[in-house]
């Protein structure tokens, strides 16, 4: 509404009859305008309305009123009434109709049922009217009131209370932002908020031809009406470029092409290509030339290379030497490279030829090869061969002609044979032995004869030599009960081969057949082992009849106590000195379009976090919880956001929060792992307070030790292993994750710790007392982390150590305090939880210990009743052997001692060929692995070992 252009009456509704009255006058320019004067400052008690017509708010929420007023100075009026205003006030009324005039009673009026706006004061008063009759100093001010929500319109009132004064012109407005096309993109007319402080949110939609690049797309309309700086944007489609940053996208006209969406420009196809349409994406390449996969559509189009030339060839014996110069057309590639055919052919003839044996070796390779220089060994003797050169670059695979090449014809000379592969004892004396071979594999002639090596093993001195025309022998004049060593060579007329490798080969005793030997050798090995066997049993014995009425006694086989040969360490991405290297290596870069962001679930320090679905190419789609970079983000602060991604790429186990992948080359920067429906443990277990049984939080416990257990054989410590960061899928699986505090586990000194950077958080009521005073990190600092996991778990979710202050759970820890056993707790669980809280590091168990423990409960469920101490045995922390009256290892250095000390030295090279090369392992030894050990040396008393 605005009176300003009003010439006709405006019909409001005045009360009482002589209160304000409309009036034609004149504004400062002389412009006809209506208003409403008002002047009873002769009388007391005044209360005149004015109540203006019906306005409607199309849905705005805020109105304003700029009022144009004159007022006159109560001092310049002689005679005037000391109730004399130089104010009046604003009312408003919500409503869906138009007040009826005919409410003019006294009793509405008194109870008028408007809301106040405000007292209105002039800034300036008049005192005089000049002599046109125009009023003088003008007075105009601006309110705005809301929010509006209870009718489509409102009216407007205002009330005198004893002013003379003119309302000159009431002007009634609301504010919006504007349509806009900004970014490429489209934002609708928006109406500001409820308040002045109030920003309402536009979605906005890319203009044709033009396509998300970051998402959500919006813009904030502020109270104001001026729309504030904009989140996401539209950029232009493949095939088209910007004409500004307002208007569609244009296409690429012929002769052009665009690659990618973005704001850059079309560009002219590159040479050797073309485009015949409007809006291409793509040059393509005329005929005879081609990209190659890994080329770029901006890069010219290229060609096959020609063949090489001059090839140069050295035959030496079985060996030749090629040589060659690059072909003169290269296509217009830099990757050139070359493959080299080889056959084998009994006649001039190609169709005679057969591919090479796989024995024949090219140096440095015979396929991609960068340089113009080949080297090929063990060839056949007096051979022909033929060798193709090929020259291969990027496109060669694209062309349907196939690659060009050079061809050469060599034969190759006589050589000497290759190795004879391995003697055999045909029999033996106690003067002679006879032996066998089989012919070289490769002879390259006809072999003329055998030469044999052979020396006294005692003594390694005065080796003696013999020939055989035939690929066996017998060496006689030898000595009884030796050992000799013995080679063999062959001979054609090109010379004699190399030495096969060295084997040992025994005489007999003197009166002594093999039979005889072996028996002898067979009573002598079983009455040592039955000696050591004797005192394993004894000390086995002893454990038995000492541990108590239960014969049965579970040990930790070796295989729970080593790890497992190629077990991977973990990396510390920050050791990399470009972290987004770590974070290629790591994690997996998924195409945004595959990713769909649902819901917001949570916020964490970087960002929001998401529900949403991922949808691989080729794949069924799943759920997953998306972590997000906030805008305006530093690089550090990418970097740090990204390096979780770094380390939850490199694991991969049942127990661990698995990492789908990356978004990094679009905004926002996304971090995607799977989705767990239940969230966090803590928060879980509190919902479902008393609802599961203890075998079942045992299980979950026994999830947790697993994972953990995994990231300990990494040499990964997490530092912050707390239920809080224990997420739960649907089928109750718990997996361990935020790694944010977590770092590498150095294994160069003997005992492996992190030192946390001066300052640095620590969660207290989860950390081990030496974490928290020497800032020291291990998996035992983590194994007391643990116990406290164990704690929640149990009394379902509450904090640990109730309201303590950090300061009084330090004090409480340092005195030797240990939380108690929960509600219901099976003894045997607190007592893993009291093990876990050791003072003494080293004391406490080891991850495979909890996790075998656990193992054994869920077994045993009787174990697990309210009370019970039956605590099922777990790992021992010593072997039986070391506890029983056998060396204690404190005592002995190497495994060498540990053996001599149980007289057990015959059986060195068997235990360390068996991988107890270390004390550590020793003690995993299971007496029932001894006597298996031992027993089946008994019954194979030869072994075959390399001399």
């Amino acid at each position: 509404m605005d009176t300003r252009t009003a010439t006709a009456e405006l019909g409001w509704i005045s009360f009482p009859a002589n209160g304000w009255e409309e009036v034609s006058g004149y504004d400062e320019n002389l412009n006809t305008i209506r208003t409403y004067q008002v002047c009873n400052v002769f009388e007391p008690s005044q209360n005149n309305w004015l109540l203006t017509t019906y306005i409607d708010r199309r849905a705005a929420q805020r109105i304003y009123v700029e009022i144009r007023f004159t007022v006159r100075d109560c001092a310049s009026i002689p005679s005037v009434l000391g109730s004399c205003k130089e104010t009046f006030n604003l009312y408003y009324l919500e409503t869906d109709r138009t007040v009826s005039e005919s409410i003019k009673g006294v009793e509405y009026w008194a109870n008028a049922p408007y809301l106040k706006v405000d007292t209105i004061a002039a800034d300036e008063s008049f005192s005089q009217v000049d002599f046109g009759g125009r009023l003088m100093k003008v007075n105009t001010e601006v309110r705005s009131f809301g929010p509006l929500s209870k009718g489509r319109g409102f009216h407007l009132a205002f009330q005198d209370l004893g002013a003379c004064m003119s309302l000159l012109a009431v002007r009634v407005f609301y504010k919006k932002c504007p349509s806009i096309v900004q970014n490429f993109a489209f934002f609708p007319e928006t109406l500001t908020g409820a308040e002045s402080t109030s920003l309402v949110i536009a979605r906005g939609s890319c203009i044709p031809n033009a396509e998300e690049v970051d998402v959500p797309i919006k813009l904030y309309c502020n109270g104001d009406g001026e729309w504030m700086v904009p989140i996401g944007s539209c950029s232009c489609k493949a095939g088209f470029e910007p004409d500004n940053a307002a208007k569609p996208s244009t296409s690429c006209p012929q002769g052009t092409f665009k690659s990618s969406q973005g704001a850059g420009l079309c560009q002219q196809c590159p040479l050797n290509s073309r485009s015949t349409i409007e809006a291409a994406t793509l040059c393509g390449c005329r005929n005879g030339y081609y990209r190659g996969d890994m080329d770029k559509p901006e890069d010219m189009c290229t060609s096959v290379p020609s063949a090489p030339r001059n090839v140069v060839s050295v035959v030496n014996q079985t060996s030749v030497l090629l040589e060659w110069n690059p072909p003169r057309d290269t296509g217009h590639r830099e990757d050139l490279t070359y493959n080299i055919v080889c056959r084998r052919c009994h006649s001039s003839e190609r169709r005679a030829c057969q591919p090479c044996d796989d024995s024949v070796k090219f140096t440095p390779g015979k396929e991609v090869l960068k340089g113009t220089r080949v080297e090929i060994s063990k060839l056949r003797a007096h051979m022909s061969y033929t060798f193709d050169i090929q020259t291969v670059n990027g496109v060669s695979n694209k062309s349907p002609y196939p690659a060009q090449q050079l061809s050469i014809n060599i034969t190759t000379n006589q050589a000497a044979p290759s190795v004879v592969p391995i003697l055999h004892q045909v029999s033996s004396t106690s003067r002679s032995f006879s032996l066998s071979w089989p012919p070289p594999e490769q002879p390259n002639g006809i072999i003329l004869d055998y030469e044999i090596r052979y020396y006294d093993k005692s003594s390694g001195l005065n080796s003696s030599v013999v020939q055989s025309d035939s690929p066996n022998v017998v060496l006689e004049g030898l000595r009884p009960g030796t050992g000799y060593v013995v080679q063999v060579r062959a001979r054609t007329v090109a010379g004699y081969g190399a030495y096969s490798k060295e084997m040992l080969f025994q005489t007999l005793t003197d009166g002594k057949s093999v039979g005889g030997l072996l028996k002898c050798q067979l009573s002598l090995i079983a009455g040592s082992l039955v000696g050591g066997v004797c005192i394993v049993s004894l000390v086995a014995i002893a454990i038995i009849c000492t541990s108590g009425p239960t014969p049965t006694v579970t040990f930790p086989t070796l295989s729970e106590g080593r790890s497992s040969p190629g077990v991977k360490i973990y990396i510390d991405p920050f050791t990399y000195e470009d972290p987004n290297e770590a974070v290629r290596e790591f994690a997996k870069e998924i195409d945004p379009s595959c990713v769909k962001i649902e819901e917001v679930i949570g916020s964490g320090e970087f960002g929001e976090v998401y529900k949403g679905r991922l949808k691989p190419v080729g794949k069924k789609e799943i759920p997953v919880a998306i972590k997000t970079l906030k805008v305006g983000y530093s690089e550090r602060q990418r970097r740090d956001f990204l390096a979780e991604a770094s380390i939850m790429g490199q694991f991969d186990q049942p127990n661990i929060i698995r990492l789908e992948g990356v978004v990094t080359k679009s905004r926002p920067t996304m971090i995607i792992t799977e989705f767990m429906e239940n969230g966090a443990l803590d928060s879980f277990l509190r919902l479902n307070d008393g609802q599961f049984p203890v075998i079942q939080l045992v299980g979950m416990l026994r999830g947790i030790a697993s994972g953990i257990r995994y990231l300990a054989e990494m040499s990964y410590v997490h530092r912050d292993l707390a239920a809080r960061n224990i997420l739960v899928n649907s089928n109750l699986v718990c997996k361990v994750s935020d790694f944010g505090l977590s770092r590498y586990l150095e294994e160069d000194t003997s005992d492996p710790t992190y030192t946390s950077s001066l300052g640095g958080k620590i969660p207290v009521r989860w950390t081990a007392p030496e974490a928290i005073a020497y800032r020291k990190f291990t998996s035992a600092s983590d194994v007391w982390s643990y116990g406290i996991v164990t704690w929640e778990v149990m009394s379902y979710g509450e904090r640990p150590y109730w309201d303590m202050s950090n300061q009084d759970v330090i004090n409480a820890i340092e005195q030797d305090f240990r939380l108690p056993a929960p509600m219901d707790c099976p003894v045997v669980l607190h007592q893993l939880m009291l093990d876990c809280w050791q003072k003494d590091r080293n004391a406490r168990p080891k991850f495979p210990d909890i996790v075998s423990m656990l193992d054994k409960m869920i077994r045993n469920p009787a174990s697990l009743k309210a009370g019970t101490n039956n605590i099922p045995p777990g790992p021992s922390h010593h072997h039986p052997l070391l506890d029983r009256g056998a060396p204690d290892l404190s005592r002995v250095s190497s495994v060498e001692d540990w053996l001599a000390a149980l007289k057990m030295t015959q059986y060195r090279d068997s235990f360390i060929g068996s991988g107890f090369t270390s004390l550590p392992l020793v003690t995993q030894i299971t007496a029932e692995y001894v006597f298996s050990f031992l027993s089946s040396f008994l019954c194979h008393p030869y072994r075959m070992h390399p001399f």
